[in-house]
């Protein structure tokens, strides 16, 4: 089974496209990344069409993960039913989402944070108008929380080496 996840932030070229890059990065780092399609979208059209902020891109790909490439696009009702979660990176994600979406598919709605194990955050946070450090603390959120997805929705081992068969 292939698991359809979509990130969601506000303008989709922060949170939502690091989240989305580096859950790719790292399914594709454990031979896992035929499991998952992954995705990103924003609540409002403020950049569709532009790529993520420099800032992100710079950050993620000093470890490693590849976001130039990713366009920001705004959430469309055909997500709800295309995608099996829809993971909001705040509160107020979530809350626009749960106006958009349809009763039927309320059930794949969560914060992404919600998969985190190291920290007790349940929002990550805009990094925008922040320094530096906030693209860097969104990735060691991101990461942590893309990590402990993966490892649920895949039933694989996270801890085993890349290349090597997960439970060996």
């Amino acid at each position: 089974m292939r698991h359809k996840v979509l990130f969601v932030c506000t303008g989709n070229i922060c949170r939502s496209p690091t989240a989305e890059g580096v859950a790719r990065g790292l399914a594709a780092q454990r031979g896992l990344d035929h499991l998952f399609e992954f995705a990103s979208a924003g609540t409002h059209g403020y950049h569709v069409g532009d790529p993520p902020d420099p800032r992100s891109i710079a950050a993620a790909s000093r470890r490693g993960y590849e976001l130039a490439h990713l366009r920001a696009r705004r959430v469309t009702e055909f997500d709800f039913v295309r995608f099996d979660h829809v993971l909001a990176m705040g509160r107020d994600h979530l809350e626009l989402l749960q106006r958009a979406c349809p009763k039927p598919h309320q059930k794949k709605l969560s914060l992404f944070l919600d998969f985190s194990e190291r920290f007790d955050e349940d929002e990550v946070p805009d990094p925008y108008y922040g320094g530096a450090n906030g693209f860097e603390h969104v990735l060691d959120l991101v990461e942590d929380a893309a990590t402990q997805l993966i490892l649920r929705l895949s039933g694989h081992r996270m801890d085993a080496a890349p290349g090597i068969p997960p439970g060996t």
